[in-house]
């Protein structure tokens, strides 16, 4: 299952090195936006991927790009000969955008999307399109600019917020797409992000963006499956296909309640999420 994804800078050699030890599903390694000296960035990204991503066999390898109104074609030009599993564009708006990305990137390679325009967030549940685009990330701080809003709206008590969380997570799965949660900037102030990654993983979100080894292993914890709730899933399924066997869709358990066929879809479900 896929529940959280690192982000690191293209150009710092020291975070490249450390990678493999890094407990993430996903490594996003950045070449947009905060990486100051692009061709720098791309030249380090060259000499040190084959190296660095020899030792990330069992995590998802995204590189970043920049805008494809900026650099982004350069670094698209390059990053095809690498080949990772995927390639984030980023400031979209349209499908048309994500039609000239896929033309773009070489056909081995997933498209990544970050939802991060106010068109972007309205257009996501048309996003779906092409079997190459699978997964979606919340761009909250320059999404809320986007739309004409200041950053301090962003809290956990402000609806404005649950809003663009339960729209995103939703019209994402509208499109089939994976949708990851925002990354929070603040990486020292550990409490809030646990709050922020409970309300998360309440909403319905499986994955979180993370800055750093401390975010990694809070975010884990919360949007991990525990054993015993996957135990219980797979106790369900049989319990379901037994009684289904003797002509019932419905039936007690002293330990689960009532098992019918939701309960049993939902279980299903959950196995299914838990091997993603």
């Amino acid at each position: 299952m896929i529940n959280t994804a690192l982000m690191v800078s293209a150009h710092n050699e020291m975070h490249l090195n450390k990678l493999q030890h890094m407990p993430c599903d996903i490594v996003i390694i950045n070449l947009e936006d905060g990486v100051f000296d692009k061709n720098k960035a791309r030249q380090l990204l060259k000499t040190k991927y084959k190296q660095t991503t020899l030792q990330l066999k069992n995590k998802i390898v995204v590189v970043r790009v920049n805008s494809l109104d900026t650099c982004g074609k350069k670094d698209i030009k390059v990053i095809n000969k690498l080949k990772p599993d995927a390639i984030r564009i980023p400031k979209i708006k349209t499908k048309k955008d994500i039609k000239k990305a896929l033309k773009l990137c070489d056909k081995s390679i997933d498209i990544h999307l970050s939802i991060e325009t106010k068109e972007a967030f309205n257009n996501l549940h048309k996003f779906g399109f092409d079997k190459r685009i699978t997964t979606v990330y919340l761009g909250i701080l320059d999404l809320f600019e986007s739309f004409g809003l200041p950053q301090e709206l962003i809290r956990r008590d402000n609806p404005t917020v649950d809003y663009i969380l339960s729209k995103f997570l939703i019209n994402s799965k509208v499109a089939s797409l994976h949708p990851i949660s925002f990354m929070y900037q603040d990486y020292n102030n550990i409490k809030e992000f646990k709050k922020w990654c409970k309300k998360e993983n309440q909403l319905g979100f499986t994955t979180k963006a993370c800055l750093g080894p401390k975010q990694l292993e809070i975010a884990n914890n919360i949007f991990k499956n525990k054993k015993s709730d996957i135990k219980d899933a797979k106790n369900i399924i049989k319990l379901f296909k037994q009684e289904n066997k003797k002509g019932k869709s419905g039936f007690m358990h002293k330990k689960y309640g009532f098992i019918d066929e939701p309960i049993y879809k939902n279980a299903l479900l959950l196995l299914k999420l838990n091997k993603s």
